[in-house]
């Protein structure tokens, strides 16, 4: 049984004559009764009474024709499913993005979904060292990382990010201090293997300005850190991005210098065709555009 056999039965039960199915199925009216013969013969029961009142359907007839109906109409849904696809119209988009992008991912996913309401977005939260492997073994569509980013991956620059201090608000630190008072300081940090790049961009910041750091405790998540410098236990060094997050109790002070600052782009695999993923990234161009 085929697809050409079952349109053929439904067409021919809703419009009761073999004339007028062969005209809509595009085909001659021998062909037709050869494809429900064939049928006929496949499910073993006569489908149509053929008389003067054209094709009726018999007792078997009418039992099936619901169910074929039915799998024609999912048959229909399934092509035209298939082709939005194929142009990248539907489907499923996996994206990754950290807390430089914690504002702009957003933004970007919803004006994507505009204009491709049939794409189901998943949009997680994923250190950039993580998101770039997950690129390359196809688990992630795109990723919000920090650049730069190591061949076959590709990316393109959305925004700048840069260090800050979060400190508590009761030390009242000023900024044009904080490098002579730095030292003193009970350090807060990230733990390498959550995030990497930020605790590299602190290495670099304190190496460039040759400052002392007195680490007094790491956590596995920035806002753990935020929390515990809104407690009083130390400072930390983390992305101007904070302010989307930052509780009260937490004074946040520019840094200025070499290593503050760092850009962060949209990556893909382009060794991997989809067309879904280029429609997401012509979107992010167009929005960053001057």
């Amino acid at each position: 049984m085929d697809t050409r056999q079952l349109r053929a039965f439904v067409t021919l039960a809703e419009l009761g004559r073999y004339h007028l199915a062969a005209a809509r199925l595009c085909i001659t009216q021998p062909a037709l009764s050869k494809q429900i013969q064939a049928l006929e013969l496949q499910l073993g029961t006569r489908l149509f009474d053929r008389g003067r009142q054209g094709a009726l359907l018999t007792a078997s007839g009418e039992a099936l024709f619901p169910k074929a109906r039915e799998l024609m109409t999912q048959h229909e849904q399934f092509h035209l499913h298939a082709l939005q696809v194929a142009k990248g119209e539907a489907g499923r988009l996996a994206l990754g993005f950290g807390l430089s992008s914690f504002h702009l991912a957003p933004q970007l996913v919803s004006a994507f979904r505009q204009r491709f309401p049939a794409v189901a977005i998943r949009l997680e939260d994923i250190p950039s060292e993580r998101q770039c492997q997950l690129l390359l073994e196809g688990k992630l569509q795109a990723g919000f990382v920090r650049l730069p980013i190591t061949e076959p991956l590709q990316a393109f620059p959305l925004l700048s990010d840069r260090l800050v201090l979060a400190a508590p608000a009761a030390l009242a630190l000023r900024a044009d201090n904080l490098l002579a008072e730095f030292h003193r300081l009970p350090l807060l940090q990230l733990l390498p293997r959550r995030g990497r790049g930020l605790s590299e961009q602190s290495l670099r910041f304190i190496a460039a300005h040759r400052l002392e750091a007195n680490v007094v405790q790491q956590a596995g998540d920035i806002q753990t850190l935020l929390a515990l410098v809104a407690a009083g236990v130390g400072v930390a060094l983390l992305p101007q991005s904070i302010m989307h997050i930052v509780p009260a109790g937490v004074d946040i002070l520019a840094l200025s210098g070499e290593q503050t600052e760092w850009q962060v782009g949209l990556a893909w695999d382009p060794q991997r065709p989809d067309a879904l993923r280029d429609h997401f990234i012509q979107v992010a161009l167009e929005m960053a555009a001057p």
